[in-house]
């Protein structure tokens, strides 16, 4: 530990802090009232289902890891170049062995990070519905601090696994070589999280379409009503999907980015040495996006328990963003402070380094704006879905198409000039290196900004499921109609956050990505014993064109291949409500309880099966690319794979975009319809069991697969391309 600067103990008081304030949380949890004899029932049955996936599932998970982690420590090791072998002072074993534990301890950390996150969550679940009872304030803080459980368990499992790692595989005495050997870290993180995400989300949206269409629709009973076959599984289906898939999810978000940046902070390392600096000073460059996500841990930890709405009757959403500008305010303090701190030192340009973090502080607003706009009810885009509804489902489906592609526009914006300024303010700083080096650490450096706030980010993202099953559990315990609001509201609210922090994963992701292509062309030029000049991509060459247009392909067929797999799920828990209701009269009369347990069943089936080849589609195509393009004589195999990764993030990141949004929308112009807002050309109130309300009811079963399944899945196919090509690169280097 000789080489580590002072500072860098804000990371171990971080990682206490983060896991302490989530102890903490998870006592004020646990201490909370549970509510009647009934909502226990009924969340008993909810956990038991949740448990039941999650072990098959990460069972599944678990062998295909094991087996992926021997075939890389083997290829790595066969395949490694001497000068790589060289420069980390490894023989091919040490380097093969090395990069296997790693990916493996990623892959255990990011299951964790799953496991904890919805543990916790179905222990809020029916402790928030409880709360609902004493008012809005109640319900709010149960929810939220149940989600930061969550969020803050996450985050600072990705800080220590990441931190120990490093110095696990020698960062202590070669902070420049054990970033580019802990990259497999990232890889099983990537991985796991994607199965995490898809399978859960094909579990979620199947039982919540079946629940839906079925309930709702056909039989014109409410989707969590006690007749319902499939709402256990709905139930259960948040939190398998939203609670530990996106855990899983945000895990290895900044994992994989923490390990991009300190890669290219591995240059800037190098030449401070060149320029006289002591390694204790220099090797702040790769430190730092520990040291700010440290920082990052306290902010957001100040900005939940500040988190309280004015008055019974408020918006819950203002409450929630009330503590989101806390948690920026000082991380924008903590941001200015550790940029001082560890830059000023080596170079008097260090401000504009700290501007540029200040920039992702400042674009991860608008992010959140942009998404409330979209996707919120009091906006524009929500209502105008909402007043189709009144012409069909035709109509509903258009226009919520037609917004969801709208986004696309602000959302490339956003990342566009997000990572233009950035990227300029780092050219700007005077450090002594190849200015396209110099302009990637500033992007990093505002991707390490904006993920800052990302403990509070995912308690929002869990706050949203967690007030989804307490609205369930009061309407399947038949709570009171002013309950029943404040749950409807917070409800509402909590599908606003889920997409916002989709949309700030999303963009996140596409800062990280560019960071992640430097990272990539960095490994391949040390591969190949070149120093000193850009990699570039060549478009004219057939390979690149190529490598191009299968990452689009890429894209659609994980798009196609992952809603068909919803599809053929909701279809049989439709199957099993319709024949439940048909061969036993008395569940719809009230005096038979349906199989829940059946439903549960078949939609944990459908979804692993349905998992699995989307899953690898995106882990074996920029291999296979790599491997054909390196044995055809005249083809460059490391240009083709670039062009993949690159194409590859910006099409998963679009795609992306149109979904999550307009998901979001369709689901909170139906609940607009719920809420009594939609009136008729007389004036008349188009609720529940209107014809406006099944069109809103048929838009919410189509956006829930893209804004919960493919939506969230392709913001980690953006980052897993990346990993892989990261870890695997040496099979096509010639």
């Amino acid at each position: 530990m000789s080489q580590v600067p002072g500072i860098f103990w804000v990371v171990v008081v971080g990682c206490v802090v983060g896991i302490a304030f989530a102890l903490y949380l998870v006592k004020f949890i646990m201490n909370a009232d549970q509510g009647s004899k009934e909502a226990r029932a009924v969340n008993a049955l909810i956990t038991e289902g949740a448990w039941a996936f999650l072990k098959r599932q990460y069972s599944t998970i678990g062998i295909t890891a094991v087996v992926v982690a021997i075939l890389i420590g083997v290829l790595i090791g066969k395949l490694s170049s001497p000068k790589e072998l060289d420069m980390f002072q490894l023989t091919a074993f040490g380097l093969g062995w090395r990069t296997s534990v790693a990916f493996l301890v990623g892959a255990i950390c990011s299951c964790a990070s799953g496991f904890l996150g919805m543990l916790i969550a179905v222990k809020s679940n029916v402790r928030c519905a409880a709360a609902s009872h004493k008012g809005l304030n109640a319900a709010i803080k149960v929810a939220l601090r149940g989600g930061a459980v969550s969020g803050f368990l996450v985050i600072t499992l990705s800080l220590i696994g990441v931190t120990a790692m490093f110095f696990a595989f020698g960062g202590a005495s070669h902070p420049e070589i054990a970033p580019h050997i802990i990259v497999g870290f990232g890889f099983g993180a990537s991985m796991v999280a994607l199965f995490a995400q898809l399978g859960g989300g094909i579990y979620t949206k199947a039982a919540d379409m079946g629940a839906d269409l079925a309930g709702k629709v056909e039989a014109g009973i409410p989707e969590d009503d006690p007749r319902n076959a499939a709402v256990i599984a709905d139930l259960v289906g948040d939190n398998v999907g939203d609670c530990a898939g996106r855990g899983a999810d945000l895990f290895e978000s900044t994992a994989a980015e923490n390990i991009g940046a300190m890669i290219i902070g591995v240059a800037l390392y190098t030449a401070s040495i060149k320029l006289g600096f002591s390694p204790m000073v220099a090797v702040g460059w790769v430190l730092f996006p520990l040291v700010i996500r440290a920082f990052g841990i306290f902010a957001s930890l100040v900005g939940i328990l500040s988190v309280h709405a004015r008055g019974e009757k408020e918006n819950p959403m203002n409450a929630l963003n009330r503590g989101y500008y806390v948690a920026l305010a000082i991380s924008a303090v903590c941001m200015v402070f550790v940029c001082k701190s560890m830059f000023g030192p080596m170079t008097s340009g260090w401000a504009w380094l700290m501007g540029a973090g200040l920039i992702g502080l400042f674009f991860s607003v608008f992010v959140v704006y942009v998404t409330q706009y979209y996707t919120e009810a009091n906006h524009g885009p929500t209502r105008d879905i909402a007043e189709a509804c009144k012409t069909g489902p035709a109509t509903t489906i258009v226009t919520g198409m037609a917004k969801g592609f709208e986004t696309v526009l602000p959302t490339t914006l956003i990342i566009s000039v997000a990572l233009l300024v950035s990227y300029w303010f780092g050219t700007q700083a005077g450090l002594d290196i190849p200015w396209w080096i110099s302009g990637a650490y500033g992007s990093a450096i505002a991707t390490m900004g904006m993920l800052m706030t990302c403990s509070f980010i995912l308690a929002e993202d869990t706050f949203g499921p967690i007030t989804d099953n307490a609205n369930g559990i009061n309407e399947f315990t038949h709570a009171g109609g002013e309950i029943r609001r404040i749950t409807d509201h917070l409800d509402a609210t909590g599908n606003t956050t889920k997409a916002l922090t989709k949309g700030y994963a999303m963009v996140s992701a596409g800062l990280a990505g560019f960071l992640l292509f430097q990272a990539y062309f960095d490994r391949v030029q040390l591969f190949q014993g070149v120093e000193g000049s850009m990699f570039v991509v060549n478009l004219v060459r057939p390979e690149v064109f190529i490598g191009g247009v299968l990452a689009i392909m890429m894209v659609y067929l994980f798009s196609s291949w992952s809603l068909q797999s919803v599809g053929r799920a909701a279809g049989k828990i439709i199957d099993e409500v319709r024949r439940q209701i048909k061969s036993d009269p008395g569940i719809m009369a009230g005096t038979s309880q349906p199989d829940y347990g059946q439903a549960v069943d078949i939609t944990t089936k459908a979804a692993l099966k349905g998992m699995i080849a989307p899953g690898l589609l995106p882990i074996l195509l920029p291999v296979v690319i790599g491997l054909i393009f390196r044995f055809i004589p005249g083809y460059d195999a490391p240009m083709a794979v670039g062009a993949f990764l690159m194409v590859g993030t910006i099409a998963s990141i679009l795609m992306a975009s149109f979904m999550n949004n307009s998901g979001g929308s369709w689901d909170n112009a139906k609940k607009y319809i719920e809420d009594g807002q939609l009136k008729g050309e007389n004036g008349e109130v188009l609720g529940k069991g209107s014809f406006a309300h099944a069109a809103g009811v048929v838009g919410d079963t189509v956006g829930d697969p893209l804004k919960d399944t493919v939506g969230p899945s392709l913001h980690i196919v953006a980052k897993l391309i990346a990993t892989v090509t990261l870890v695997m690169c040496p099979l096509w280097i010639v």
